[in-house]
């Protein structure tokens, strides 16, 4: 397993070290983080530290600097990231990595494994200490994909060629039932359905009951059998990206695919473009 994976034991061991800061991020508010977390985790709503206020995008090296240096992260805090659900966890861990976080790390089972095991909780609120956060480059731009970019490839993914377009949202938003998952309001995009020539590919299928990962041999079985080796070149999408970036940590991390990349924008952009086909 990868070093970017921490087990919960090793998170319990290192909950008071001045250089590991934790991060929970929530899918709906806070609730989840207000009813427990981790002991000297910050709890967010995961719009509120991981997106730009003002623009459909991630924050500015300089803004994503003051939002960490205001948590008490330097550039060489490790930071580990753990959201409920799981793939809010991921998404973090993809947005640190994107704009270049050295040490960022995805705890492994999250919230699910870490009550499971009966791991201290809390819900007091840590106060943190402001820290020198010096911003990086603008993002790593070979993480991410733009729609046009998948336009442009549509033919090869369709024809089996060196894209692979894998599809990481539920079986009823895959088939065109719905636009969102089944339990949330069915809004996010002005049509149903999916990118032409992409395959379906659960996110849910990564992972154990736990929320931990499966083994090397089943993923790497899961990933082939949608036609998504380590020689394609891999796209992965959902509805807005969290399921996708689970998928990402997976290939890259837990796999070591070298040529992934994630359709941020996924279904909730797709769906509503003027003038690109779909498939039902």
């Amino acid at each position: 397993m990868s070093d970017r994976l921490v087990e919960p034991s090793w998170l319990e061991e290192h909950l008071d070290d001045p250089k590991v800061v934790i991060l929970e991020f929530n899918w709906t508010g806070t609730e989840s983080y207000d009813k427990w977390h981790i002991p000297g985790a910050h709890g967010f709503f995961w719009k509120d530290f991981l997106w730009d206020d003002m623009m459909r995008d991630f924050p500015s090296p300089e803004e994503f600097a003051a939002r960490c240096g205001a948590l008490g992260i330097s550039n060489d805090t490790t930071v580990v990231c753990y959201g409920d659900p799981v793939q809010f966890g991921t998404y973090g861990w993809w947005v640190f990595t994107y704009l270049g976080h050295k040490d960022v790390r995805l705890l492994n089972g999250g919230r699910v494994l870490w009550e499971k095991e009966g791991r201290p909780t809390t819900k007091d609120l840590p106060t943190p200490k402001s820290a020198t956060y010096t911003p990086g480059p603008a993002g790593n731009e070979f993480m991410r994909v733009r729609f046009s970019e998948i336009i442009d490839q549509l033919d090869d993914i369709k024809a089996g060629g060196k894209t692979a377009l894998l599809d990481h949202r539920s079986p009823e938003e895959y088939r065109g039932e719905r636009v969102n998952m089944i339990g949330a309001p069915d809004v996010g995009a002005e049509r149903a359905g999916r990118i032409p020539g992409s395959k379906h590919l659960f996110f849910d299928e990564f992972l154990n009951d736990d929320m931990t990962f499966k083994g090397e041999a089943e993923l790497r079985a899961l990933l082939e059998s949608r036609g998504a080796t380590p020689d394609k070149n891999v796209i992965s999408y959902c509805r807005l990206s969290h399921r996708a970036t689970l998928a990402y940590f997976t290939m890259t991390e837990l796999l070591g695919y070298k040529n992934v990349r994630s359709y941020d924008g996924s279904w909730t952009e797709w769906g509503s473009l003027v003038g690109v086909p779909i498939e039902k």
